[in-house]
């Protein structure tokens, strides 16, 4: 499967431990750094990964989250086609791709959040509603993410990964520093993938 001749498709060595359902962020596409670290990340620890890519732009009127909704559960029914390909669903996101919070506490999927929009109360209530594992990353200088949410998701079970001086891009001015944020993240994500390769598989 391709987007613009690009593969939105990839499998791990060996037997897969599930599936990582990507979703970007409004201009922040699958191949941009969090994302693909985080893709090269999920093959590592195991899992085939299913890049969502769109056009942010086509959304018109529609209600953001809903979009966002539509397009995560198309990927997700895709998935469930595959043999096994149901039986583990992790959701990756980045901010516009964070509403998907509401679809995956609905059905308790894991999940890592890269700077969720934790301003927006529903989205906040989301994803302290899942009962899956989650991983929130965001950084102070960042007007979306909220500090205070931030403990209280962290109080009720999510790891987080915050950082004092990363925007909503996770960076800053400094491209030295930027790269030193970006390294601190994919390390977070692989010890976060480390320590649920024993998870109990649920239900999806």
């Amino acid at each position: 499967m391709t987007f613009g001749g690009l593969p939105t498709r990839f499998e791990p060595d060996g037997v897969s431990r599930g599936v990582a359902l990507v979703a970007p962020g409004r201009a922040y596409s699958p191949s941009a750094p969090l994302l693909e670290l985080a893709r090269r990340s999920l093959l590592q620890h195991g899992f085939a990964v299913q890049q969502i890519w769109w056009d942010a732009t086509t959304r018109g009127e529609e209600d953001p989250e809903e979009w966002v909704r539509r397009h995560v559960a198309a990927a997700h029914a895709q998935e469930q086609r595959h043999p096994g390909g149901g039986d583990r669903v992790l959701v990756v996101a980045k901010s516009l791709g964070t509403r998907a919070a509401s679809y995956a506490a609905e059905r308790g999927l894991d999940a890592i959040w890269f700077t969720p929009l934790l301003v927006e109360p529903q989205l906040a209530e989301a994803i302290g509603a899942n009962a899956g594992r989650q991983l929130l990353v965001g950084g102070l200088a960042d007007e979306l993410w909220d500090a205070a949410v931030a403990r209280e998701l962290a109080d009720a079970g999510c790891d987080v990964l915050e950082v004092a001086d990363a925007d909503h891009s996770m960076g800053t001015d400094d491209a030295v520093r930027t790269a030193e944020i970006h390294l601190e993240v994919a390390r977070a994500v692989d010890a976060w993938l480390s320590r649920t390769r024993d998870a109990t598989v649920r239900p999806t």
